[in-house]
């Protein structure tokens, strides 16, 4: 090389050609984007599981606190219900 020329006037030899680099390389690189696209699909799917269960837990966990909070009402209504029978039939007996 000349000290006079650039190097952006260099050409560079590839071996292989350019087209026999691309046919060995290309398909290569196709499938492991394919495959990098089924790794993204399945971890998209586990998420989704995952938000979809933890969803059902938080509802879950709040049915079960409103349904309690239900049935100790009405158990303490029928408690209050009767010792109030209990009272009027003693102050009956009076």
């Amino acid at each position: 090389m000349d000290l006079t020329q650039s190097a952006d006037t260099e050409d560079y030899i590839y071996e292989p050609d350019p087209e026999s680099l691309l046919a060995a390389i290309l398909p290569g690189y196709v499938r492991v984007q394919v495959w990098r696209a089924l790794l993204e699909s399945a971890a998209a799917e586990h998420a989704a599981r995952m938000t979809a269960m933890d969803s059902a837990t938080k509802n879950a966990k709040e049915l079960t606190e409103a349904l309690t909070l239900h049935m100790n009402r009405v158990r303490q209504a029928s408690i209050t219900t009767a010792i109030i029978e209990v009272v009027s039939g003693a102050a009956a007996l009076e």
